[in-house]
């Protein structure tokens, strides 16, 4: 048998408007996803974020003169004496 304590939060109506909606949205009860999230708070778990996204950014450019692609050590050269 399940023992549960029933209790009375007072909570945010915006905050509980957004609580309901995600309720509803992922199918689960209200006190499902409050449990949950205290859980997670309680346990110092940080919440489910979305994977960090890595977007490249190109842009446009030339080689410079004097500049051999092919020559690696002229390349290494080319740098150090820009230093």
């Amino acid at each position: 048998m399940l023992l549960c304590m029933r209790t009375t939060l007072n909570i945010e109506d915006n905050l509980m408007r957004k609580v309901k909606k995600t309720a509803a949205e992922s199918g689960r009860t209200i006190t499902e996803l409050v449990e949950e999230a205290l859980r997670s708070k309680l346990a110092g778990t940080r919440p489910e974020s979305r994977p960090f996204e890595f977007r490249w950014i190109t842009v446009a450019g030339k080689i410079q003169p004097g500049v051999d692609l092919a020559d690696r050590d002229a390349l290494t050269e080319l740098m150090e004496d820009r230093k």
